[in-house]
């Protein structure tokens, strides 16, 4: 049975097999054709000049929807330490950061009569992302969103979660917030003038659009980016199929994750507020901090990572 992996986490794929960022190792165009080889794939095409990410991206993709495991064998071969003579520290960020990325996807690195092997777990719940302290929420809806009628809509989306949450509706309180995210992710992308060229048109932008042209402009840190995958992935389930083919339904402590990526993505955004060229300022009067002081750059690790009590609008 092939495995089936979902679009952002073959987009995070993508970004190790091309290792921009360092310590990952970097491979050029034709080196990425090379490890395609290595890992077992037939007939791979010549590396034709497309950014990088975009061309591994897509044949990603392509061999999953034809129904091939050979996304499945790149990421084996990416935990393989054959593919990293003499550059362990390259190994250990990569090996580190694709257990991240599977485990939101449920499954991990893991090993079958001593062969690497992918290992199904539900999603998020390794013991590194249990330990993952509580985000607090820091900041009024006002300050991310200017427009009030938007603004009031979100504040009731997340007073519903709760609602939601208080009764045990977990799956639902998780589809708020996946909406909530979106929403506000997509009035960044209307409101604040970007560093870089809108994608596509914003209609046919989704959340994961939204995410990827948020952190590409320095509007939220990359454990936001990363960790919004889990929120993605459960918000998906508003579709019953999609549920019944992940074969896992949202529960206390899937919400008690959604929770942190959400508070933490609305911290980052109100703390940017007025770092974005021509943003609007924050309703309240400018209490987002500004990230020209690096001292002031709020992060999951910096803003009081802990389980406070449950308030009005920072959930469980």
């Amino acid at each position: 049975m092939n495995e089936i992996f979902d679009d952002s986490t073959l987009t995070e794929i993508a970004h190790l097999i091309c290792g921009d960022e360092p310590p990952l190792l970097y491979r050029k165009g034709f080196e990425i054709a090379a490890f395609l080889q290595r890992a077992g794939w037939d007939d791979v095409p010549e590396y034709d000049g497309t950014p990088r990410h975009k061309w591994a991206r897509e044949l990603l993709k392509e061999r999953q929807e034809d129904g091939a495991d050979d996304a499945e064998r790149a990421i084996l071969r990416l935990a393989n330490r054959l593919e990293y003579y003499n550059q362990q520290q390259e190994y250990r960020a990569t090996l580190k950061r694709l257990n991240e990325i599977l485990m939101l996807d449920g499954r991990r690195i893991g090993e079958e009569g001593g062969q690497l092997a992918l290992v199904r777990c539900e999603a998020g719940f390794e013991d590194e992302v249990r330990r993952l302290p509580r985000v607090e929420l820091k900041v009024s809806v006002a300050e991310v969103i200017s427009d009030p009628e938007l603004a009031a809509s979100v504040q009731l989306r997340l007073d519903e979660a709760r609602t939601c949450d208080e009764h045990g509706a977990y799956t639902s309180a998780v589809i708020m917030l996946g909406s909530l995210l979106e929403g506000v992710l997509a009035h960044a992308a209307q409101t604040r003038v970007a560093g870089v060229r809108m994608p596509k048109p914003l209609g046919n932008m989704g959340l994961n659009d939204f995410v990827d042209f948020a952190y590409a402009n320095k509007w939220i840190e990359h454990d936001a980016k990363l960790a919004s995958a889990l929120v993605r992935h459960y918000r998906n389930l508003v579709h019953p199929l999609a549920e019944k083919r992940t074969g896992h339904s949202p529960n206390r402590d899937t919400l008690d994750m959604c929770w942190p990526v959400v508070n933490a993505t609305l911290n980052d955004l109100a703390a940017t507020a007025t770092a974005a060229p021509h943003a609007q300022a924050p309703a309240n009067g400018g209490r987002g901090r500004d990230l020209n002081t690096p001292a002031q750059r709020p992060t999951p690790a910096s803003v009081a990572r802990r389980r406070p009590g449950r308030g009005a609008v920072s959930g469980p």
